[in-house]
């Protein structure tokens, strides 16, 4: 089940990007989220602004993550390619993490942000060798790099909706 997020959520989604920062340096990734992104100020402000999202299994929170539909400024400009559609209206999905006891967590969050709109984007660490192995099984398109707000560089991902042939 998806559910949005409230504030009451909040000690359970931090102990979730606690593990996941936990998992990322383990796996050869410590500097893209470095010891305390996301900040409690901005999950505070994606839950308030009804951005933030909890996948919820047997009632435990299974992943949280943001999903923006909208432009992304951060997605402006991609360099080394481009976009797959750059005209169709666009999801993101930002700040996924798994709390780490179930597989298919992820999958399961990219298939329901999919479900909500026809072109979806992510980005992510060139170290983050998981999350560029989900987004690749998961059907997504390497397109080129971005630069997030502080200018790092970050591999730029997309996914568009499977067209439905005229009736």
């Amino acid at each position: 089940m998806f559910r949005g997020a409230v504030r009451g959520d909040l000690p359970q989604i931090l102990k979730i990007y606690a593990h996941a920062r936990a998992v990322m340096k383990a796996s050869g990734n410590p500097t893209q989220w470095g010891d305390d992104f996301p900040p409690q100020e901005l999950l505070e402000e994606d839950i308030d602004s009804n951005r933030l999202f909890l996948y919820v299994v047997n009632g435990q929170i299974e992943a949280v993550f943001a999903f923006i539909l909208g432009a992304d400024p951060t997605y402006a400009a991609i360099e080394d390619g481009q976009w797959l559609d750059d005209t169709l209206p666009y999801g993101t999905v930002h700040r996924l993490a798994s709390a780490g006891k179930h597989k298919g967590v992820a999958s399961a969050v990219l298939d329901w942000s999919m479900e909500h709109c026809q072109s979806l984007r992510a980005d992510t660490h060139a170290d983050n060798k998981i999350m560029q192995h989900l987004l690749e099984k998961n059907g997504f398109t390497r397109c080129g790099v971005i630069h997030v707000a502080d200018g790092s560089p970050r591999f730029a991902y997309q996914k568009l909706a499977p067209t439905q042939p005229l009736g």
